[in-house]
């Protein structure tokens, strides 16, 4: 278990306004109200997925 490398993400924006399949990313990576964290697995796709929307996000 402890040879996953995982990311630990922070939303800092607000969603409202942006477009739909941001928002869905959003969703997507387990992020629901405003500094809400998720630890994720560090894979190709959720790089991806935070590249996407990194002016609403916060690696830590």
């Amino acid at each position: 278990m402890s040879d996953k490398k995982t990311l630990t993400v922070k939303l800092v924006r607000s969603p409202i306004g942006t477009r739909a399949s941001h928002r869905a990313t959003v969703v997507g990576l387990g992020l629901r109200k405003l500094n809400s964290t998720s630890v994720l697995e560090d894979t190709p796709a959720v790089r991806g997925m935070i590249n996407k929307i990194a002016y609403l996000v916060q690696v830590l």
